[in-house]
């Protein structure tokens, strides 16, 4: 039998999960947006019942409340939304009192979570070299509102934690439809390394919040998907 889904957020991002939700074995019982959730209204017990994990892909401000109400309820969640990183403490602790289990991420690409180590290591290696100077830089759609946006400062705080302490420069585009590139670079008078991740499309997003939404139905704690790929 199929584990029962709710969507939170259901734009583009939480059509696209319906969609896929069967290839994961999931059956989506609950979709909640503006029109039914916009005070958290449709976050009750009764909705919830035979829901065994949540996706939530909603606005910034409405995540925090968003968790602590379905966490309240028992329901395992993962958290796509971006822009809600001030209140990860809170999020974070709100998880350990239900005793109910998170994943988040600023991005659920598998492919980012592998350039997020390949970066990593690149710093690693150049650390030292100081005729080299590193940037970082993105380019979204028009629609994203957060910018920077939390891929590119995770980007740059796994180089600072591989050891780069000099300046990154960081630059952030908005236009079109681009569905997401991000690229580090390392420049000196030599030569240049540049190392880019380009999404094609928001599947790859969609496909990682559902493997971490089978992942997570069960457990109990607060995790970012890159702790619990490539095992």
């Amino acid at each position: 039998m199929a584990h029962g889904l709710a969507i939170v957020g259901y734009g583009k991002m939480g059509k696209l999960i319906e969609s896929l939700a069967p290839e994961y074995d999931f059956e989506v019982r609950l979709k909640l947006d503006v029109d039914n959730n916009a005070n958290f209204e449709g976050i009750t017990a009764e909705n919830f019942r035979g829901i065994d994990a949540a996706i939530e892909f909603s606005v910034p401000s409405a995540v925090a409340e968003n968790v602590r109400r379905i966490s309240g309820l028992g329901v395992n969640l993962v958290v796509g939304a971006t822009g809600w990183l001030d209140h990860i403490e809170e999020v974070k602790k709100t998880i350990e009192q239900a005793g109910t289990g998170l994943v988040w991420s600023p991005n659920f690409s598998v492919g980012m979570q592998a350039f997020f180590r390949i970066v990593a290591e690149a710093a690693k290696l150049m650390k030292d070299e100081k005729l080299y100077e590193a940037w970082g830089w993105e380019i979204h759609h028009s629609a994203k509102k957060d910018a920077p946006s939390g891929t590119l400062l995770k980007i740059v705080e796994r180089m600072q934690e591989a050891g780069y302490t000099r300046k990154i420069d960081v630059a952030a585009n908005r236009a079109g439809a681009v569905p997401g590139w991000h690229e580090i670079g390392f420049d000196s008078a030599a030569d240049t390394i540049t190392l880019r991740h380009q999404a094609r499309s928001r599947e790859g997003f969609a496909r990682g919040a559902l493997q971490a939404a089978q992942w997570v139905i069960g457990k109990k704690g607060f995790f970012e998907f890159g702790e619990i790929l490539f095992r």
